[in-house]
């Protein structure tokens, strides 16, 4: 499911990216924001995709450190997270008895389970594939075959994040 959340994010830009009038441009500091979302992980929000507005850039800080300077800066940004019960398109990367890994997304690496393939028979062999008895079959090859699948999300009892992206 894809969202638009509003994030608020503190941004360090270097003194010496100070112009003469001790100003910061404006592209400096959104260039810096978007540098650490790429560093970024998911979080409670999904996947980060893109940043849609900033929306505001507060006042300079300098009081943690002295080589760089701390703006607060507002900014709306489109994520992706998935959801249970979701029918979703993933592109088939390797298979094995145990169930085949996909990428779907922003998601480099989806498992489904062999469990959750009712009615799909593992074969083994040079390329491994699941064939079911209608003759449709999940299997890596060079067009890259796109598999749909309905994503169960679990998270156990004492690991559910909390808090903002970090």
């Amino acid at each position: 499911m894809l969202r638009e959340v509003i994030f608020t994010k503190r941004v360090g830009v270097p003194v010496k990216n100070l112009d003469e009038n001790r100003e910061v441009l404006a592209s400096v500091i959104a260039n810096r924001l978007l540098k650490q979302l790429s560093n970024m992980k998911a979080c409670e929000y999904g996947y980060l995709l893109a940043v849609t507005k900033l929306i505001s850039i507060g006042e300079g800080d300098n009081k943690f450190s002295s080589q760089h300077i701390l703006f607060p800066v507002d900014f709306r940004c489109r994520t992706f997270i998935p959801v249970d019960g979701e029918v979703m398109t993933g592109i088939v990367h390797k298979i094995n008895e145990c169930g085949v890994f996909l990428k779907s997304g922003p998601m480099n690496m989806v498992y489904l389970s062999s469990r959750l393939m009712p009615n799909y028979y593992f074969v083994s062999g040079e390329n491994p594939i699941y064939v079911r008895e209608d003759s449709s079959k999940i299997e890596v090859a060079p067009m890259f075959p796109e598999v749909d699948f309905v994503l169960k999300v679990s998270v156990p009892a004492g690991q559910e994040q909390k808090g903002p992206c970090k």
